[in-house]
């Protein structure tokens, strides 16, 4: 056990122990406390009424600007109204998650008759304990987010990366962990798991997504516990708040097009329903270098998701969703067919994936404080890949059941939830690599070729809550599953907020998360490579803990709202499976983690509105990721050491015209020895693990995206261009002439392989 892990471990024991156990991520049903300031002096506004909106719940303020309003018994996500006279009235989303206390700063109105109530959200919650960063629907039009891998292009937080070269697959990266180190949540119960990880940021929609709220750390141990750097939970849009219409079409010249459509309607007086379907197709072949290699696969994809919504008068909610995917998709040399393959090389995936969830919940009408919910999701997923000569096919039929009970202690300052959960998982994955190997039984075949597993974990957990009425949030919580493969997993958790000053926040997260690794799905884009695979046995859960936190200072410049983030956060693993790309040139080794492994992330923004209209912001991330590789401490290969990032956006009045530009800056990667490198494994002998000097790293480089936007009553046209500069990765794919030779390797891709990329479109909305 590292030094980390000991002071680490006794560290948040100690301070985990200290308070009541069991700890909501956020204290959901806690009344609604802030204060109410003028915006230019920030002195307090005695006398503002706070109110609900469409409810006679209202108060007003004290003479220090303080408010404390309940909630309504039925509130999930409510708008609150401030209203003070001489000032401009403002409408506040309020999430049914979040320990609630807000700072509203109103502005004086030039005119009493010109007063409009207008909607503003935070891109950094101040309301949250964890440190939670939203990107709202209107932050996803400022780019062309087809699906929710472009949807973090104006965000500083998650970078999205390509796996290779051939097959498309991206993934996210967040503290830089990859993104099966991240939890990903639909609607707040986890998704796109397994042995969906490479291909799972395509297979939801842009239009689909409401907001992205993305948690860095350690987050609820209600959504189990595999999380361990942090959580992007994507809200999908809600039946009985979304727009009646919405009709999206994107095309770009490569000649992809995306279609999609979203329908919304009332059922009866208490029902409500949406119908999500989306499109994509690339049928035209682009080799832009000439290496006679498509630079992105030809694809297909059918996806639909259909929500339906009941809402009593009595505190009875019920959720009901079905969806349905299928895709296809096919890369390598130009001049390969599946049908007749001969010489060419060339990688094929079909995909189906089925789902439905269903969210029940009840709310005491007297009490509206106190809730039971039963949420259940099921997923069947399957898919058959070919890359060059090997074969690899999977299917994972998963099944999850959560029982939550909330209530509060005394006052709602004490809340906690009490949860049983069940999770269900059956993979089966077939990997074939298409070499003949030493004389075998068909038994010995079959045992070699399949991989089995099947995981029933159930687990119990208790979080609580305590919330005074000024300054200070504590969130602690404890879960214990018990896997009937790899025993008991225990998983302590500990978030605290606490307000220094009405403008200045400290957040604090700890604690530990644990996963079953998917060795073959989370290494795909080595695949596409001439490396043999060579997966240890008896791999072990990855376990890691995180310690972290963060400092937010909101302030003003011309009197308008600006913010100031910087954190910081340290990931130890106890036990990882380790992808060794450096050891010998010839293989990826997949062994338990002898040595150590961490992860160090810090990252400071500030955003700002200099001028009315105008929205700038700008952040600068450092990260030291090291992993023990044959006893020698390297960093991980092809992660940037330094990360700049600028963001710029200007809207006319009532939003008519809109201009957004972004950029990227990335420092060097390291980068692992390719296959061959005139090595011949029958007579010279094995090479020496590199160490720290004789590491080889990329190119430094940038990137600019850029998009403008007109509006009209209910239309909108867009265009825009993606890597404005054109730059572009020299020799992505090395060894393109002799794909199935020694030297083939696709997999070490750092930087654009396309080239410039413009696009254009059109939205219709029905609101």
């Amino acid at each position: 056990m590292n030094r980390f892990f000991g002071y680490c471990g006794l560290w948040a024991a100690a301070l985990f122990f200290a308070i009541p156990q069991g700890l909501a991520q956020t204290a959901a049903l806690a009344p609604v406390r802030g204060q109410i300031t003028d915006a230019a002096s920030a002195s307090p506004l005695p006398g503002a009424i706070v109110r609900w909106l469409g409810t006679t719940e209202a108060t007003s303020a004290d003479e220090q600007g303080l408010f404390s309003l309940v909630r309504p018994a039925q509130a999930g996500t409510g708008r609150l109204i401030v209203n003070f006279l001489g000032y401009r009235a403002d409408t506040l989303v309020v999430g049914a998650e979040g320990a609630p206390f807000l700072r509203v700063a109103l502005r004086h109105a030039t005119e009493l008759a010109e007063v409009k109530v207008e909607g503003r959200t935070q891109a950094y919650s101040a309301l949250t304990p964890t440190n939670s960063q939203v990107i709202t629907s209107r932050d996803l039009t400022k780019s062309a987010c087809c699906n929710l891998a472009e949807s973090f292009e104006t965000n500083a937080a998650v970078e999205v990366s390509t796996t290779d070269a051939v097959s498309g697959a991206k993934q996210i990266q967040l503290l830089g962990l990859d993104g099966a180190y991240s939890l990903l949540t639909v609607d707040n119960q986890p998704a796109l798991r397994g042995l969906a990880t490479p291909y799972r940021l395509g297979y939801l929609s842009g239009t689909w997504i409401e907001s992205i709220d993305i948690i860095k750390g350690m987050g609820s141990v209600v959504n189990g516990y595999e999380s361990i750097s942090g959580q992007v939970n994507v809200r999908l849009k809600e039946p009985d708040k979304t727009d009646r219409l919405l009709f999206n079409a994107y095309g770009n010249d490569l000649g992809k097009f995306d279609l999609n459509l979203n329908v919304s309607s009332s059922v009866g007086k208490r029902g409500s329903t949406v119908l999500l379907l989306h499109s994509d197709h690339l049928g035209r072949c682009v080799d832009r270098n000439g290496d006679q290699f498509l630079d992105l696969p030809l694809a297909t994809q059918y996806n639909v998701l259909n929500k339906w919504k009941y809402k009593s008068e009595k505190g009875l909610v019920a959720e009901l969703g079905v969806g349905a995917l299928r895709e296809t998709r096919q890369g390598g040399q130009v001049d390969y067919r599946p049908d007749a393959p001969g010489r060419y090389y060339g990688t094929t995936m079909m995909a189906t994936r089925y789902t439905g969830f269903n969210k029940t919940s009840y709310t005491w009408p007297s009490r509206p404080y106190q809730s039971l919910g039963l949420l259940l999701n099921g997923t069947a997923y399957r898919f058959d890949s070919q890359y060059g000569r090997r074969t690899y096919d999977g299917t994972q039929n998963t099944g999850q059941a959560t029982l939550l009970f909330q209530s509060i202690l005394g006052t709602t300052a004490h809340t906690y939830r009490l949860g049983l959960s069940y999770l269900h998982d059956n993979y089966h994955e077939v990997y074939r690599t298409g070499l003949t190997t030493l004389p075998e039984t068909p038994e010995q075949r079959y045992a070699r070729e399949n991989r089995f597993r099947r995981e029933r974990v159930p687990g119990a957990f208790a979080e609580y809550t305590y919330q005074n009425a000024k300054n200070l949030t504590l969130v602690g919580g404890l879960r214990v599953d018990r896997h009937n493969l790899y025993g008991w997993f225990l998983t302590p958790r500990l978030n605290v907020k606490y307000d220094a000053t009405a403008s200045t926040i400290l957040r604090l997260a700890a604690g530990r998360g644990t996963r079953v690794a998917n060795p073959l799905a989370e290494n795909t884009g080595m695949l596409v490579s001439s490396r043999e695979f060579i997966i240890g046995q008896n791999l072990e859960p990855e376990k890691a803990w995180n310690l972290g936190g963060s400092f937010t200072q909101y302030f003003t410049v011309a009197s308008r709202p600006a913010t100031f983030v910087a954190d910081y956060y340290h990931t130890e693993f106890q036990n990882q499976v380790v992808a060794d790309m450096y050891s010998s040139p010839n293989q990826l080794v997949l062994l338990n983690l002898y040595g150590r492994s961490f992860s160090r992330s810090l990252q400071t923004e500030v955003q700002v509105e200099p001028v009315k209209g105008l929205q700038a912001k700008a952040a600068y991330k450092f990260l030291d990721v090291q992993t023990s590789y044959a006893d020698n401490l390297l960093p991980k290969f092809l992660t940037p050491r330094h990360r700049l990032f600028a963001n710029l956006s200007y809207a006319t009045a009532f939003d008519k015209w809109r201009f957004d530009l972004t950029g990227q800056w990335f420092g060097r990667r390291p980068l692992a020895t390719g296959p061959g490198h005139g090595y011949d494994p029958l007579h010279d002998p094995a090479p020496a693990a590199p160490t720290a000097a004789d590491l080889r790293f990329t190119s430094r480089y940038v990137l600019f995206n850029t998009q403008v936007t007109r509006a009209f009553k209910r239309w909108e046209v867009y265009a825009g261009a993606e890597n404005l500069l054109n730059y572009r990765q020299a020799n992505p794919i090395i060894g393109a002439s002799d794909p199935f030779g020694p030297n083939f390797d696709a997999a070490m891709v750092w930087g654009p392989a396309v080239g410039r990329v413009t696009y254009a479109g059109l939205r219709f909305q029905l609101q």
